[in-house]
């Protein structure tokens, strides 16, 4: 049996990105997903880059660094991942102040702009200003998700590395060693294990006895096919609840619950935006529930009908185009920042998953796992570690 340097799970975002950093090292790398094309938060993912937003010296950096692999990736790899930039409009209700919402953003790199309802519609034509006082602006990075992971996974297969569709059901543990995973159909061992499932992340490290504080929200979208319309912005709220509630449902007085299907840690809320990709599509979203249940029971018809309501009185041209729900689990960490090293007190396992701003973020943390775990040394990855959350 073959035995690999690194095997890394998942092959959304984090997993693809970590194993063609790994591979890029030097490293003999298998990577596994459960499927040829997963349901994943990667796939119906808006994509956005926000570089713009850091808020600290460690974010700052790993976004500056980011944007400089983007423009390295498409010649290492020989696929484009569509890398652009776009104005963002951070939308802003009718009973809302911009200039205090401007507030909550003045630590990030870049702060937006508060501009007016007319100033918003000038970068947006298809906005209607009736359905806001204002909005908050900044230029956006942008990618397509599908072809960035295109994009390292081919980028890693030229360095020799492989890829199997298999779903990794367990963990091989030996004492205080993990070896390898197990899946349906045969074994495979590793000196090492990185774990980068996104929501499902939690759940396989519990199958070798490891507890790990990542959690998952539930998000909801409706995708579109290419469409006629042409838009130009990406819409958020610029008071966006995703961030602050996923903040308030985890601590140490959760955690347990986590290990405990069934339990609505939160109500689904909505957060209305969208996005239009190069090749016409669009993404509307996005609901987001916070619930242990890992395939809980969701009410398509309903959720697509929120959704468009709540899309409807800002661009009303999207009001009644052809769509598909969608869902998928989205990975999160209680303090805002990634779980990204070893595991402690078991060799050989890792984990790689919990960040908020995957696309902005993802990039350059994988460069610099790779480094660590190769030279052994790592002051900004000492960070991300998962030790920090697990005292």
């Amino acid at each position: 049996m073959q035995t690999f340097d690194w095997i890394v799970v998942g092959n959304g975002l984090t997993g693809a990105a970590l194993s063609y950093e790994l591979a890029r090292q030097g490293h003999t790398v298998l990577l596994l997903e459960k499927s040829i094309s997963p349901t994943s938060a990667t796939r119906f993912s808006y994509g956005g880059v926000p570089f713009w937003s850091g808020s600290s010296d460690l974010l700052r950096q790993l976004c500056r660094e980011g944007r400089d692999r983007y423009q390295a990736i498409p010649e290492e790899t020989g696929v484009s991942p569509e890398f652009r930039e776009l104005d963002l409009l951070l939308t802003v209700d009718l009973d809302q102040d911009p200039q205090k919402l401007a507030e909550r953003y003045a630590a990030v790199a870049m702060p937006p702009t508060p501009i007016s309802a007319q100033e918003a519609v000038a970068l947006e034509p298809q906005l209607n200003p009736d359905a806001i006082a204002g909005a908050l602006t900044v230029r956006h990075g942008h990618v397509n998700p599908m072809l960035l992971v295109k994009a390292y996974n081919q980028g890693l297969q030229k360095l020799g590395g492989q890829i199997v569709i298999a779903t990794v059901t367990g963990l091989v543990r030996i004492g205080d060693r993990i070896t390898g995973v197990t899946t349906p159909t045969q074994a495979y061992a590793a000196g090492n294990v990185a774990i980068a499932a996104g929501g499902l992340t939690r759940e396989l490290l519990k199958t070798s006895g490891v507890k790990v504080p990542v959690y998952f929200t539930h998000a909801e979208i409706v995708e579109t096919p290419p469409l006629e319309s042409q838009f130009r912005a990406l819409i958020m709220p610029a008071d966006l609840t995703r961030s602050a509630i996923e903040s308030a449902a985890t601590g140490d007085d959760s955690d347990d619950i986590w290990d405990e299907a069934g339990h609505e840690i939160r109500p689904p809320f909505l957060d209305a935006g969208f996005i239009q990709f190069l090749d016409g599509t669009v993404r509307i979203g996005q609901i987001s529930r916070i619930d242990t249940t890992l395939e809980p029971a969701l009410d398509a018809q309903a959720s697509e009908q929120k959704i468009r309501a709540g899309i409807a009185p800002l661009i009303p041209a999207l009001a009644e185009v052809p769509g598909q729900w969608r869902a998928c689990r989205v990975a999160f960490s209680q303090d805002g920042l990634p779980l990204a090293g070893a595991v402690p007190g078991v060799v050989g396992a890792y984990v790689f998953s919990g960040f908020t701003s995957p696309f902005a973020l993802v990039p350059a943390s994988a460069v610099h796992f790779a480094e660590s775990v190769t030279t052994g040394h790592s002051p900004l990855m000492s960070q991300l570690s998962p030790q920090r959350l697990m005292k």
